[in-house]
């Protein structure tokens, strides 16, 4: 059996789960997320608690299982605490701040980037150096703080560019012969 697949969820009194027509509905003081359900999961709600069950222990049941408990259980964090995902920028005058729903970056390029806030996450600038990208949709959040890692990713030798707070980027000795 599945260790995560079999695991309950718990659901706070503040968030509202609904299960119709195969689309699970998680309603929270966040916001409302929808998923659709394969059709093969069973899925029982009971109050205050959320209970995922497969047919067959079939290779692709079993993987479904473990997704499925996984989802429905980011969605029900996402609508009553949200998530957070924060991005340092490190190098000498780089810096980052918000212009109306625009960030805009200055990371050692010819130009500055210019990244449009989309719609469902909020981005925050604190001291000019670390980016908050907070949400209620975790794939959400994570997909817009990679798009954002992405525009100057971390260097090996001097370590410079976007990295996410908790990353530790594997250093590299410059050249040998250089003195």
């Amino acid at each position: 059996m599945s260790r995560i697949g079999k695991k309950p969820i718990a659901v706070p009194s503040s968030v509202k789960v609904d299960l119709t027509g195969g689309v699970f509905t998680a309603t929270g003081p966040k916001g409302t997320l929808k998923f659709d359900v394969h059709p093969d999961m069973g899925i029982s709600i009971e109050p205050g608690v959320i209970n995922i069950t497969r047919p067959t222990d079939n290779r692709s049941h079993r993987a479904l299982h473990g997704m499925t408990r996984s989802v429905l259980a980011n969605m029900v964090t996402g609508v009553s605490a949200g998530f957070e995902k924060s991005l340092e920028i490190q190098g000498i005058g780089y810096r980052a701040n918000m212009q109306g729903p625009t960030l805009v970056m200055s990371v050692g390029l010819s130009h500055n980037i210019e990244y449009q806030k989309p719609a469902g996450v909020d981005i925050e600038v604190k001291d000019q150096r670390v980016v908050t990208v907070k949400g209620i949709d975790k794939n959400y959040v994570g997909q817009i703080a990679a798009t954002i890692r992405a525009f100057k990713p971390p260097e090996p030798y001097k370590g410079t560019g976007i990295r996410y707070a908790n990353e530790t980027v594997r250093r590299k000795e410059g050249k040998a012969g250089a003195k």
